[in-house]
């Protein structure tokens, strides 16, 4: 029998806003289509620059060649647990308030904390009628003691990975439904995810309800024995080396290296604060990040043979034609960019432009696009193609999936992403250092004539990137600002303006703000991207009257009044030639 959430035309009433137009053509359903499948295969720290997926036969077989690839992708922080969360909910870090991978300011129990346990993408998918499994890593420190405390709701099947085992590949730990954590030492934790994803499925093809299923691998983090993982930066006490393949993918590869883009290893410094200070690695240091990527692209092999036998089961079932397929990873890596050592936690394009390949019903094949998507958008995409209401208070907007859907984002899907971190960037080699505070709010502009990256750190020091002129992110334009450096034809002052308020909205945005946040800034809707915002009639608004984006204090997690003016209280609004504030 259907469940009575399943459609019989259109079921507008869960959430009390209706799915848009995309979203139904997307779902393409009718009365007698059954709902599709979804399958989510999510890696942990996956590069995108650094060339992962080129070595990866069968995501290039069954994702790539036969869906689209969105080239501009990116997750919202570029750490493990307030990634996912993000992902999860459809909201920005500082809307969940999860920003860290332990407590106090993260991890599973900040999850809990903040009522989200109850409120997230598998408990939706639940409630409209959807079968729902989990295996592999969920959120940082879910552990062997707090796995009970409560159970993660939400799934008819889960086995998830548990801490402090989650990234020792010899030495995993499972926990399954509501049953004690199994240890499988000397085991390969991604071969053992395998066997649990492919029951799952199983599982799930005998069902007769629409599924979705979730795998995890722990592929490609770096191999982590953690003894503490509480407490100020200091008390950490954990062993970082290099992931470890199966025995079967020792050897492939032997002469892989990290690419030797501009940014690799740089002869001058880059950056700012501490980054700018880094030294630069000396040969033994980089034949040893040579290894650690090569053990990387070996970890990925298990992962890729998961694509490939998930695959071939859906098509042997007969269930290929009628599943969406998402590939995309947590967040970015880099491994000697910026003379920095293997890692991620930073605002750098390899951090935060992460894979995402997705095939399935009037998915183009073998397509790439360059629109812009964020982890946010997620949640509200899955969401949209069970045939479901979408939430008013998602912070992302869903992503196109035909072509038709493509061509219309091309000219009108907004250009920016804003990424956000507080906390620690670790280096992960195998003499892994404590860490910097890496506390910074970026912010991604993209379209066919410009490419920015800009960002204001905790201690208020700025970086503005022309991607076009300096994909590196090399040449910090605010390092040494000059009357003689123009951007689009105009003076860079006037250029930057501009980005610090889009900016200052963003970072404390919440729903629609969020997707549209020029229009917060101009609520006539005159003003729809950069090129509008820089008409000379808006010199004085944006030059003179808006406040800038300062903060008040680093701290190492999200605490409002450290973080300065907030839009949503002080900011202002632009009004037919006079800023808001003239008409209150």
């Amino acid at each position: 029998m259907r469940s009575p959430l399943l459609w019989s035309g259109l079921n507008l009433g869960l959430f009390g806003q209706s799915p848009n137009r995309e979203l139904l053509s997307q779902a393409r359903l009718g009365p007698h289509t059954p709902r599709p499948n979804i399958v989510f295969i999510l890696t942990d720290d996956q590069d995108l620059h650094l060339n992962s997926l080129s070595y990866m036969p069968f995501v290039q077989k069954h994702l790539i060649e036969q869906g689209t690839f969105y080239t501009r992708h990116f997750c919202t922080v570029a750490l493990c647990c307030p990634s996912r969360v993000s992902l999860w909910t459809g909201k920005a870090a500082h809307n969940t308030n999860v920003t860290d991978v332990s407590p106090p300011y993260g991890g599973y129990p900040k999850f809990v904390s903040q009522g989200l346990n109850e409120n997230f993408l598998p408990v939706w998918l639940q409630e409209a009628g959807y079968s729902t499994y989990y295996t592999g890593k969920l959120l940082n420190a879910h552990t062997v003691e707090n796995y009970a405390s409560p159970y993660v709701k939400g799934f008819n099947g889960s086995d998830f990975l548990l801490d402090p085992f989650t990234y020792q590949y010899l030495n995993s730990t499972y926990q399954r439904n509501r049953e004690s954590p199994v240890s499988y030492e000397g085991q390969h934790s991604v071969d053992v995810l395998a066997e649990k994803a492919y029951g799952f499925l199983e599982d799930a093809l005998e069902n007769e309800a629409p599924f979705f299923l979730t795998v995890a691998p722990v592929a490609p983090h770096s191999n982590v024995r953690i003894q503490r993982l509480e407490g100020d930066i200091e008390d950490i006490v954990a062993e970082f080396t290099e992931p470890i393949p199966a025995e079967r993918h020792v050897h492939v590869f032997p002469d892989a290296k990290v690419p030797r883009t501009a940014n690799f290893n740089p002869e001058t410094p880059s950056g700012v604060n501490w980054i700018q200070r880094l030294p630069r690695q000396s040969k033994e240091n980089v034949e040893y990040n040579d290894h650690f990527y090569r053990s990387r692209l070996r970890a990925l092999q298990g992962v890729d043979e998961i694509v490939g036998g998930l695959v071939t089961r859906l098509e042997r079932a007969g269930k290929l034609d009628n599943t969406y397929i998402i590939y995309s990873s947590d967040n970015g890596y880099h491994i000697g960019q910026h003379r920095l050592q293997p890692g991620k936690e930073c605002g750098f394009e390899e951090d935060i432009n992460v894979p995402l390949i997705i095939r399935g019903p009037g998915v183009p094949k073998n397509v790439t696009t360059a629109i812009v998507t964020t982890h946010t958008d997620l949640a509200p995409t899955i969401l949209g193609l069970t045939g479901t209401s979408l939430r008013e208070d998602f912070d992302g907007a869903a992503i196109p999936l035909t072509e038709a859907g493509l061509d219309e984002a091309s000219e009108s899907r907004h250009e920016h992403v804003n990424v956000e971190y507080w906390g620690f960037a670790l280096g992960e080699g195998k003499d892994w250092d404590g860490g910097k505070l890496s506390n910074s709010v970026v912010l991604r502009l993209i379209s066919g004539s410009y490419n920015f990256y800009y960002s204001v750190w905790c201690n208020n020091v700025h970086e503005l990137y022309d991607l076009n002129d300096d994909p590196g992110q090399l040449n910090n334009l605010l390092a040494h600002p000059s009357s003689s450096i123009t951007l689009l034809g105009h003076a860079l002052h006037k250029v930057v303006s501009r980005l610090d308020a889009l900016l200052f909205v963003l970072k404390s945005c919440k729903g629609e703000t969020c997707v549209k946040p020029w229009k917060a800034l101009h609520p006539a809707g005159n003003v729809q991207n950069l090129h509008d915002a820089l008409a000379p009639r808006y010199d004085a608004f944006y030059e003179r009257e808006q406040k800038p984006v300062e903060y008040t204090r680093c701290e190492a997690g999200y605490i409002v009044d450290a973080e300065g003016p907030q839009f949503e209280r002080e900011g202002l609004v632009y009004r037919g030639g006079r800023a808001w504030s003239e008409w209150t």
